[in-house]
């Protein structure tokens, strides 16, 4: 029982990696490749005491030296907005002011709580047909798959991160043993 049981859950795991390789491959891409009149979208993380965390200051920074380059036409910070998780884009939206992004290029998604919500959202709620997306190498290939999914034509852009070593394992491994099999149970489900 035990041996079907790990050669199910490497199955799925393999499932999970070959859809989201398969979904992204060719799509990560240098910063200079982005195109004019881009649409960021910044995934959210954890933020403390008005303060974005590592990944997140990693995927801000790097929204904003895109910014600089006159290519970008909108950010979409997206994140959990509630006042129990700190309010994650509004958080982003004051350290991105900070670093000279311009306030009306700004657009705040209070309720993207998870990466698939945030591309469903970006899709059906802000109108976004083509994006370039922000976060970490680990998180990109999922997240780019996902927002596919949703009818988004997705690149994505690695956000560096100076964070300790063993939180980017620790997330290396929750994304090939959770995240990714959770965006293929996403794709299965209707909605």
């Amino acid at each position: 029982m035990v041996l079907i049981l790990l050669v199910a859950i490497e199955l799925i795991v393999t499932i999970a990696m070959t859809w989201t390789h398969l979904s992204s491959s060719g799509r990560v891409v240098e910063a200079s490749a982005i195109r004019t009149d881009s649409t960021l979208l910044v995934l959210g993380s954890l933020v403390h005491d008005g303060e974005p965390g590592d990944y997140v200051r990693g995927r801000l920074d790097t929204a904003a030296a895109l910014f600089t380059t006159g290519r970008v036409d909108r950010i979409i910070d997206s994140g959990n907005g509630s006042a129990a998780a700190g309010d994650e884009p509004a958080v982003m939206r004051v350290y991105l002011e900070a670093r000279g992004v311009s306030p009306e290029v700004i657009v705040d998604d209070p309720h993207g709580i998870d990466t698939d919500t945030s591309c469903r959202r970006a899709h059906d709620v802000y109108g976004v047909r083509r994006a370039v997306i922000v976060t970490q190498d680990f998180h990109l290939p999922r997240a780019i798959a996902l927002c596919r999914r949703r009818g988004v034509d997705a690149v994505g852009v690695a956000a560096d991160c100076d964070c300790p070593t063993w939180t980017l394992v620790r997330n290396h491994l929750r994304e090939l043993l959770l995240a990714g099999p959770n965006a293929l149970l996403a794709v299965v489900r209707p909605g």
